[in-house]
């Protein structure tokens, strides 16, 4: 694939691992960014939410969002989801895989090789 692909996510995420390890074994050329190290940014959310609902990439089942104090998350609207997700990266459903302008959240070894074939 021409198409520069970058994915997103933490180096020890199980998730993240497996689309890795896929895209290894395809032979597919990609950049890793991991949130946890490197960051986020409001407008690498933003940019991301052209694509995709930000809604999609907030993971409710994760143990930071089941931390964070019950008012915030009873409240939560979708304005205050970019500033959350740069506050605490690991509420981002991993991985996060861009491939131009494409946005994909999680991983499925059917949807990665629909999305990069």
């Amino acid at each position: 694939m021409s198409i520069p692909v970058k994915i997103y996510g933490i180096k020890n995420c199980d998730t993240v691992k497996k689309a890795r390890r896929w895209l290894d074994e395809k032979g597919l050329a990609y950049e890793f960014h991991d949130f946890r190290v490197e960051g986020l940014t409001e407008d690498l959310i933003d940019k991301w939410q052209q694509t995709i609902p930000l809604t999609s990439l907030l993971n409710k089942r994760s143990t930071t969002w089941k931390n964070l104090d019950a008012e915030v998350r009873n409240s939560l609207d979708e304005d205050a989801i970019p500033a959350l997700l740069v506050a605490h990266p690991t509420l981002v459903k991993r991985p996060v895989l861009e491939a131009g302008n494409n946005i994909l959240v999680g991983f499925n070894d059917k949807t990665y090789s629909t999305f990069l074939d």
